[in-house]
């Protein structure tokens, strides 16, 4: 359990949004034992609206938004569709993918991933696993019963180091594992969404990408924070096997 000092300030209505209602802003004091960095990333937390909303409406991560958001653009995941969510856990991304494809009424399926535990979805296959380790490809491909996939998702990240060029390389290796596992599973017309970090991604990714499929583009959703180096890669129109 996390012992927070707490500041409240008040924003101005110019500020908060109008409505004539006045936001409550959180301030954080540092404790002892708590580095400076654990401090502002509480902080940011207890001040994100996208966290409170996802809270309100009972989404397990603020990260629903960022999908949700991608989905509508692009007119991604529709009733019926074949979805795995790769690096699923909490489980905001698969919540959103299960209501838009209608996982809990039997008409789409979705297959999730994660070395951490989740709580159950309706509608959807939870797999505990490392998706890096050997073996774990398989049990997805198990899961799907044979079916080729319509999405691949992929919001998968490893711990940050602090150093931004190891950190780069990390998700890289991600996203290209990633990628390797899209090429095999997905349908004819299906596409891959998959975070990396700005910096560029790796010139082979995204060539690999754009011989085999249509289009490819970065995107950066409201929901991301704009302070953050997170993007997301999506490739869609996948041209099939090759």
């Amino acid at each position: 359990m996390i012992r927070a000092s707490l500041m409240v300030s008040r924003k101005s209505d110019k500020q908060s949004g109008g409505g004539g209602a006045r936001a409550l802003k959180v301030r954080v004091r540092t404790a002892k034992k708590r580095r400076l960095s654990s401090t502002l990333w509480l902080e940011r937390q207890l001040n994100d609206p996208y966290v409170a909303q996802a809270k309100r409406e009972g989404f397990r991560s603020r990260a629903a938004y960022k999908l949700s958001e991608i989905a509508d653009k692009y007119g991604l995941l529709r009733p019926g569709d074949v979805v795995v969510d790769l690096g699923a856990a909490p489980g905001g991304w698969s919540q959103i993918a299960a209501e838009r494809i209608k996982a809990a009424d039997g008409q789409g399926i979705l297959v999730a991933i994660d070395l951490s535990e989740m709580a159950a979805i309706s509608g959807v296959t939870l797999l505990r696993a490392d998706f890096m380790e050997d073996g774990a490809p398989q049990q997805i491909i198990e899961a799907l019963g044979q079916r080729k996939a319509d999405a691949v998702l992929s919001d998968m990240a490893a711990p940050a180091t602090g150093h931004p060029r190891t950190d780069h390389l990390r998700i890289m290796g991600l996203a290209e594992a990633a990628l390797d596992f899209a090429l095999q599973v997905l349908a004819p017309s299906g596409f891959f969404l998959c975070k990396v970090l700005q910096g560029g991604t790796e010139r082979d990714l995204l060539d690999t990408m754009k011989r085999r499929f249509a289009t490819v583009r970065h995107v950066k959703p409201k929901a991301s924070r704009a302070d953050s180096a997170e993007l997301y890669v999506l490739a869609t129109g996948f041209r099939g096997s090759s």
